[in-house]
């Protein structure tokens, strides 16, 4: 049996405004392609299949003309987990009629595990593996406050949470295995101990505090291959080889320019799983260029001569007046393909944000950051800042994972 597994596609992803629906329509393509020659069994899509929970019409077109053509692959189940970007409601509403096709979708936890343990039978009807699909678990739905809780105590709490329901549903799954030597495959969307991120790839905390990030060999233990989703990075958690971030599929900012994105499948025998990385082609190559004027004028002169067709991301490391930069380099993509999407001028940034440590740069704070200035340039009291700085993360977390 052939596992392929996938996540992060974030359709309706835009770039600077730069609709992107090309490059994920090319992905899709490639995607069923290779089903197609891979002879997949099954299709594992572990969250964050949009990257809003209001997609575009052109967005879900895409999600549901993959599904069709996904139909005349061979390939015998699709399962489907909710990821933070998504909206569970508009995940699950098609959910009665997907099922019909075996594509299964598990976008939300429901208070009943056995919604999300998926038998997969083989052509015989014979069960051969069975999938615990975990969505991603909102804060909500596994953790009650308590009066007099600390940010601390909530987060021990909501990683003790999410370390418990992953036994139970493997728990449960293993129960109705009994002897039968198949596979029990874990599918989750959260943020693990020690993942690896990259700057720029818009990979939210999902819980508030940092510290919410969920031991990997504590979820994992209890499954023969965990199909991970949420960091863009592919990598292995802990260096396990059956426990897997796969990444996203396309670079989805300029801080994963460059990255090999992949997908990976995970070939059983009996229990056993053969762990493969495969490479997804670059459908539109990202770029960024650091340096003085002339550096960049010089290296986009390569580029332009290779016949490069890449989006940039300039960054100017030497104060220059706007006007000359824009001239310079307007005159050089003439003819072109390329297009910059954004100009940084680091001198420019650097000299208007004077702060009292010459190393701190708006580029390398965060929202919390920022906000700690704000605390202290209205020299509000030291013993009030915790709690105004733990309300002030709980609001952004909601604006940023509400339904």
């Amino acid at each position: 049996m052939k596992v392929l597994h996938t996540s992060d596609w974030h359709l309706g992803k835009t770039l600077y405004d730069k609709k992107r629906y090309d490059e994920f329509d090319s992905f899709l393509n490639w995607l069923v392609g290779f089903i197609v020659k891979e002879k997949i069994d099954a299709l594992l899509i572990s969250g964050d299949i949009f990257d809003t929970t209001a997609p575009s019409n052109r967005a879900q077109a895409l999600y549901y003309n993959f599904f069709k053509k996904m139909a005349s692959t061979g390939c015998r189940h699709i399962v489907v987990t909710g990821g933070n970007h998504d909206s569970p409601s508009f995940l699950e509403a098609p959910k009665s009629i997907l099922r019909m096709l075996d594509i299964h979708v598990v976008a939300s936890i429901s208070g009943n595990i056995a919604d999300e343990l998926i038998p997969l039978t083989n052509e015989h009807g014979a069960t051969e593996a069975i999938v615990c699909a975990v969505p991603f678990l909102r804060d909500r739905d596994i953790r009650s406050a308590e009066p007099g809780e600390n940010p601390e105590d909530k987060s021990r709490k909501l990683i003790s949470n999410i370390a418990q329901h992953y036994r139970e549903v493997a728990e449960m799954a293993q129960q109705q295995r009994q002897d039968n030597p198949i596979p029990i495959i874990g599918m989750g969307h959260l943020f693990t101990q020690k993942g690896k991120t990259t700057e720029g790839d818009g990979v939210r905390e999902l819980y508030v505090g940092t510290a919410a990030h969920v031991d990997g060999q504590d979820i994992s233990q209890d499954f023969d291959y965990m199909a991970l989703g949420h960091l863009h990075v592919a990598q292995k958690v802990d260096g396990e080889e059956q426990v897997r971030y796969c990444g996203s599929p396309i670079p989805i900012g300029f801080g994963e320019a460059g990255q090999e994105k992949k997908v990976i499948v995970a070939s059983f025998e009996g229990r056993k799983a053969t762990v493969t990385e495969h490479e997804i082609p670059c459908f539109r190559e990202l770029h960024k260029i650091s340096g003085t004027l002339d550096r960049i004028s010089a290296e986009i002169k390569t580029m332009t001569n290779e016949g490069s067709e890449a989006w940039l991301e300039v960054e100017i490391t030497e104060a220059v007046p706007a006007a000359m930069i824009t001239a310079q380099l307007d005159e050089l993509l003439k003819g072109s393909k390329m297009e910059i999407l954004r100009i940084k001028n680091k001198k420019v940034i650097d000299r208007a944000l004077q702060q009292s440590d010459d190393e701190e740069k708006l580029e390398t704070m965060n929202d919390s950051d920022v906000f700690i200035r704000c605390l202290e340039a209205n020299e509000i009291p030291e013993e009030n800042r915790k709690q105004l700085l733990e309300t002030y993360k709980e609001a952004i977390f909601g604006m940023q994972n509400h339904e």
